[in-house]
């Protein structure tokens, strides 16, 4: 299993961030902000509907603070999903204010439900972190997945990504029954490509969930990434490619199985394929958010001295050599990675 920073450092916004999320329209006013959250006088551990202890604790706070908390949340979903119009959610109520205690972020996960009919959505709060801030951006301009997330100050508002945790699905899959064990390999090589290319690491089990459509015969599976505080942080390669984490061997020896190594490139080159379609049509924004990342250490000295050494290695490119911060090497990698293939 690859080894990770227990403690990963936090990296506050720097002014260049700050500016590009006020571009991007990511930097709002918010009615409340992760301080307030702070202010529970109790919690209650949070139980699944197998007796599990989910590790979440249910946070109580005094009736005059929850009043003000409550109606600040429910103009924070507005924002998420109806740009603040505040007419599309008056019959929402905020029903639980969870909170992790594990996680560099410590979040708050808010239960939204509909009075109506009872569906509950969920968002989080969570102390803004740079990295995790460039992990979102990332993920919104590279992947195929979009990604709403909110800054107010020293605040990050998330929205929900929907899907079953990996590390359960991991333990279930092959009890599914309609399961098609070749689409989901081919998935997880194309995660795996994607996470390699934009440097998103410690993608264990517990930290991207899997998407499942129903198709006319079939199932189609999308593994997204939940957890973004580790873009660009470790010094090791490694740490960013999925399939060398131990919870995930399951998986990869689906993969091994059923794929050959060609079939196994030609998945990964229709993924850079698509990387390079996506920074072609995003460069602009994505030149800007790069260097913004320049001005940030994002990680220690010694870990991008090893960064650059590996990739330099892999890609045997003495160009690494010389980079200084996390987002050159990024950049550069980016560029590698995708140099061999030209968008239509």
């Amino acid at each position: 299993m690859q080894a990770i920073s227990r403690k990963k450092q936090y990296f506050p916004v720097n002014p260049a961030l700050r500016e590009y999320l006020v571009e991007s329209r990511r930097e709002v006013r918010l009615p409340v902000t992760y301080g307030d959250l702070n202010r529970f006088t109790n919690t209650l551990p949070l139980h699944d509907r197998s007796g599990r202890d989910t590790l979440w604790e249910t946070a109580y706070y005094d009736p005059a603070t929850l009043r003000d908390i409550h109606s600040g949340l429910t103009q924070i979903y507005a924002l998420l999903r109806t740009d603040g119009d505040m007419s599309s959610v008056r019959h929402l109520y905020i029903e639980r204010i969870d909170y992790c205690v594990f996680g560099n972020t410590k979040p708050f996960r808010i239960r939204v439900v509909n009075q109506f009919n009872d569906n509950a959505d969920h968002f989080y709060v969570k102390r803004a972190d740079a990295s995790r801030i460039y992990g979102l951006e990332l993920e919104d301009l590279l992947s195929p997945n979009r990604i709403t997330y909110l800054v107010s100050k020293d605040t990050l508002v998330e929205e929900h990504i929907t899907g079953i945790p990996g590390d359960r699905f991991l333990e279930e899959f092959d009890k599914r029954p309609r399961l098609n064990r070749v689409r989901l390999a081919k998935e997880f090589i194309k995660f795996n490509e994607r996470c390699f290319v934009r440097l998103l690491g410690d993608m264990r089990s517990y930290n991207y969930v899997v998407a499942v459509t129903p198709d006319f015969e079939d199932e189609q599976y999308r593994v997204r990434p939940i957890d973004f505080d580790q873009q660009c942080y470790e010094g090791r390669k490694n740490v960013y490619l999925p399939q060398f984490f131990k919870d995930n061997l399951p998986v990869v020896q689906l993969c091994m199985s059923l794929l050959n190594l060609e079939t196994m490139r030609q998945y990964q080159q229709e993924e850079r394929t698509l990387t390079a379609r996506r920074l072609a049509s995003s460069r602009t924004q994505l030149e800007h958010l790069v260097a913004c990342m320049r001005m940030d250490p994002l990680s220690t000295a010694q870990k991008i001295v090893q960064l650059r050494t590996e990739l330099g290695d892999y890609h045997r490119n003495p160009a690494f050599a010389s980079l200084e911060s996390m987002g050159d090497i990024l950049w550069q990698h980016i560029h590698d990675c995708v140099a061999r293939t030209t968008p239509t």
